[in-house]
């Protein structure tokens, strides 16, 4: 036992095993020899010598001369034996275990930050080009190498399931939410003693206004784990007004990134809100020394230091990196307008009159009683402009159901009007603002408010708005042509009515259609739950509030979207759009509709102000720019102006207001920066040959999509099951009843399987990647079969042909390598890899190897030229067999040169992060697991087939 280590193969069980690293030096972590990680199983070590668990040490069975077919079959099995790597000997270890295949410009960041220690990243892509694919690529990375153990995602709390599903279901690692809701159960959950759910769980996705209150920061700096990424980084940076909240987000991460060892990553899609002082508070975290640089007059060595920590890169700079495309839809954009019918135009011009007088009464007021005059106004006036329900809704007296347990401020308020984009949604009808201003109001006002509601509830229960109609008119001009739209409201009153109205319209025409209303009195899980049963639905229209803006990716089911009520801030238009304008939107085109009131002022207003130029801005540069300053302070001037003019020149034009045109010329300026910033850090620090030489030296290894396809369609092939390739890139399986019973446990329960290798799948196309449970399964079952069957294996061990692609014998070998990792204080690694070794001649003297790159393409071309019988094939192969214990001194060469390969991958790839190596070695198991051999043998002359 003493003599057994990492790497070893042991027997245990009635089954051979192979030793992987453990973290207690008292339990053997021992793998099947040709099974997966879920097979796993642990022996304790003071048990090993005894009974049932006794451990003995083992070798590689060898292949016999029988267990004999041809090329293909050997091919199968390289492929599934590279396909079964988890512990891959390429420069990127985790790739042998995530679930997804990240696109060539998505190494960049990762290459980044294996250059830097701590690592400490400011990552800015474009909205939808996969900064969290980018975040956790390095975090699987750094913990497949076991430089750190534990991982924290700080994100705003509607974010929370999306990182944990992303984190379960593309990476393996199986992370708790903590966040005001989940503590209770967490706790319950932790053994007795001292714990704190901050340092008992090892990965944790928390909630940064969870982790910001003061009872609970303490509690979460003493324990938060070593690798930090914030998502939505701009809404902690420091703030340019009184906004409490992100100041007290910005304290915690300033906090977080006092400790020098941590690493921190920051993830946004808008990090330059226009204010620089912001902007330099979240470099600041990165570098402190960042936080006093002169954005405006960078030295060509600051923009290369900053560089080292930063990239930001536009759609257009990814479409075609290294050759790959990266597909993004086309954005169809278009406006739609709709007029009020008279009863509904009576119920706003009230409503509109009455709101104005709120504010130019409020001004003779002092204190509170002046906001509370404004916000009881806008709160009015948005419902009704939303529709007569939410408007209803709101002026309607009954319970609220919102429990104002904070300080009544403009900041309590304000998300229930305007749209924050650095908070969360809250998308209830804000009654509870209006029952605050008519507690000061006259008994002549209170009646008003109560006649409104009465005038909006005659509108909702009959057919006099125009608006929902319109909306429906527009809706099933889409549903016609193909699209699958999403309509986006303000309030959850709204959203519920116009579902209703939608189905009961659209209903007679689209009997097949079917809609839905999704919004903030849906718990997280509800909402994910009914999108996804939504979508299985042929023809389908999702309804919803703002809570869905973000945290849920919509792309793969929806292909419109319709904004029934006009944000207040334009960074919500681009989140909207951006759910369904993103990667792995497989619909080459997707519409987005402005919708708007012709004769409402406050909409002209939002479009002329905000809307229009921020679509202007994305149009010409490709890019989202942030507003340059908070967008409910220019709404208010705006809403001001409009609330001070005379009723009859209300429709005057905007853009000579000095506040719309000041607004607009530093918008223009922000976007100049931008454009300028995203092309100097694009990709500065990393050249594109760089990850082009680790992704091929990774793809050896593992295998790359195209083999992942080679080898399901060839398997299918040998196991009778029927594949046809109807359209580009997308095949049916059908006859899945032919595959075995090991592999039909993982298949989906119907007739016929529609499935693509490469990403993004179309809908209802199942993307099979190196680590779908389908191909791993498929490729274990075979290696199994094997190693079991022999000659009756579908992919026999051995096999021998006659190619005129060759013309002396040629011999090649299908070697499974191990390798131990080892580095003073930290625990070793398993590499592995399959290497096929081409020889010619006979040992022991006359041996020559041919070169790897035409080995593999003797291995996937050479076919048979001419008839070779089975007992000359058994008498080849037998021969070539024999020559095994004589050839383990040439081989060792072999090995220690693959050896001394991972050893310098292993330090280039850190090499850059100045972190001490000293100590690294990397041990060769030997000898290697024969898997297999293909003899190839020249036709002789004058022979054919």
């Amino acid at each position: 036992m003493n003599g057994l280590s990492i790497g070893s193969i042991v027997r245990c069980r009635n089954r051979e095993w192979i030793i992987l690293p453990s973290p207690d030096e008292n339990l053997l972590l021992l793998r099947p020899l040709t099974g997966s990680d879920r097979e796993v199983c642990g022996i304790y070590r003071p048990l090993a010598n005894l009974g049932f668990d006794r451990i003995e040490s083992a070798t590689f069975p060898l292949p016999k001369s029988e267990d004999s077919s041809d090329s293909v079959s050997t091919e199968l099995l390289w492929n599934a034996a590279r396909l079964s790597l988890r512990d891959g000997a390429g420069p990127f270890r985790s790739l042998g275990r995530v679930s997804v295949r990240p696109r060539p410009y998505q190494f960049v960041p990762l290459l980044m930050a294996l250059r830097l220690q701590p690592i400490r990243l400011l990552v800015a892509d474009d909205v939808g080009i996969g900064k969290t694919i980018e975040a956790l690529l390095i975090v699987s990375e750094l913990l497949d190498r076991g430089e750190i153990q534990r991982l924290c995602v700080l994100c705003p709390p509607y974010l929370c399931d999306q990182w944990k599903k992303e984190l379960s279901e593309k990476f393996h690692i199986d992370a708790v939410v903590i966040r005001s809701g989940t503590v209770s159960n967490l706790e319950r959950n932790l053994p007795s003693g001292d714990h704190s759910i901050f340092g008992y769980y090892p990965y944790i996705v928390v909630s940064i206004d969870y982790a910001k209150s003061e009872s609970h920061r303490p509690n979460f700096l003493l324990y938060c784990p070593e690798f930090v990424i914030v998502d939505e980084a701009h809404g902690a940076a420091e703030p340019s007004g009184k906004a409490r909240f992100q100041q007290q987000r910005h304290e915690l991460l300033h906090k977080v990134a006092k400790d020098p060892n941590r690493h921190l990553i920051l993830l946004t899609a808008t990090p330059h809100s226009g204010v620089e002082a912001s902007f330099l508070s979240l470099l600041g975290l990165i570098q402190p020394d960042f936080s006093h640089l002169n954005l405006q007059r960078l030295s060509e060595g600051e923009r290369d230091s900053l560089a080292r920590y930063f990239v930001q890169r536009r759609r257009a700079d990814i479409l075609n990196w290294l050759g790959e495309e990266t597909p993004f839809p086309d954005r169809d954009p278009s406006e739609e307008t709709y007029d009020l019918s008279p009863p509904y135009r009576e119920l706003f011009e009230r409503v509109y009159k009455f709101s104005r007088e709120l504010v130019q009464t409020g001004e003779t007021l002092s204190g509170w009683k002046k906001r509370i005059r404004y916000w009881t106004a806008l709160a009015l006036l948005r419902c009704v402009m939303s529709s007569p329900a939410a408007a209803f809704s709101a002026l309607r007296k009954r319970e609220r159901g919102i429990l104002i347990d904070e300080e009544i401020t403009d900041e309590s308020y304000s998300p229930y009007v305007y749209d924050p984009t650095d908070q969360e949604t809250l998308d209830v009808q804000p009654g509870h603002i209006l029952d605050e201003g008519e507690s000061d109001l006259s008994e002549g006002d209170r009646k008003r408010l109560r006649e409104f509601g009465r005038l909006a509830e005659q509108i909702r229960s009959g057919e006099n708005d125009l608006k929902v109609k319109k909306c429906c008119e527009i809706i099933r001009n889409l549903l016609r042509e193909g699209y699958r739209p999403i309509v986006w409201c303000r309030y959850i009153a709204t959203s519920d009515y116009v579902a209703d109205e939608l189905q009961r319209r659209l209903g007679k025409e689209f009997p097949d259609l079917r809609v839905i209303s999704v919004t903030g009195k849906d718990s997280e899980d509800e909402r994910r739950s009914r999108v996804e049963e939504l979508s299985l639905h042929p023809r389908h229209v999702l309804v919803a509030t703002d809570c869905l803006s973000e945290g849920i990716n919509l792309q793969e089911s929806f292909t419109a979207a319709l904004h029934y009520d006009l944000p207040w801030n334009p960074n919500r238009l681009e989140q909207r759009e951006g759910r369904v304008d993103r990667f792995g939107q497989f619909s080459k085109k997707v519409k987005t509709v402005l919708f708007y009131g012709r004769d409402n002022p406050v909409d002209g207003a939002v479009l002329d102000v905000l809307l229009r130029k921020a679509k202007e801005i994305h149009h010409d540069l490709g890019i989202t720019v942030p507003v340059p300053t908070d967008s409910e302070t220019i709404m208010e001037a705006v809403l001001k102006t409009l609330f001070f003019r005379a009723p009859q020149v209300q429709q005057l034009n905007l853009f000579t207001e000095p506040i719309v045109q000041d607004v607009h010329r530093r918008w223009e300026e922000v976007a100049a920066r931008e454009k300028e910033s995203r092309t100097r850090f694009a990709q500065r620090a990393i050249k594109p040959d760089e990850v082009d030489r680790e992704l091929r030296e990774s793809d050896s290894v593992l295998g790359d999509p195209g083999a992942v396809k080679d080898f399901v369609l060839n398997t299918c092939q040998r196991l009778g099951v029927t594949v046809q390739s109807k359209s580009k890139g997308v095949f049916t399986i059908l006859t899945l009843d032919r595959f075995p019973d090991m592999v039909r446990t993982v298949l989906p329960a119907k007739n016929e399987w529609r499935v693509t290798f490469t990403t993004p799948a179309p809908e209802n196309v199942t993307y099979l990647g190196r680590n779908h449970p389908f191909v791993t399964t498929l490729a274990q079952y075979l290696l199994e079969e094997a190693l079991t069957f022999g000659e009756k294996a579908h992919a026999a061990r051995c096999g021998a042909i006659r190619t005129q692609r060759v013309d002396r014998r040629t011999v090649m070998f299908l070697l499974r390598l191990r390798s131990t990792l080892e580095e003073p204080d930290k625990r070793p690694l398993l590499a592995e890899e399959v290497l096929v070794c081409g020889l010619r001649g006979s040992p022991p003297d006359k041996l020559e190897r041919v070169p790897d790159h035409e080995v593999l393409e003797l291995l996937q071309r050479a076919k048979p030229d001419a008839n070779i019988s089975i007992q000359e094939r058994q008498e080849v192969l037998r021969e070539v067999l024999g020559w095994w214990s004589d050839l383990q001194s040439f081989l060792q060469s072999i090995i220690q040169e693959r050896a001394k390969n991972l050893y310098e991958s292993h330090r280039r790839i850190r090499s850059a992060a100045h972190i001490a190596r000293r100590g690294l070695s990397v041990q060769p198991h030997f000898p290697p697991d024969l898997l297999g051999t293909l003899v190839l043998l020249p036709v002789p002359k004058g022979v054919i087939r």
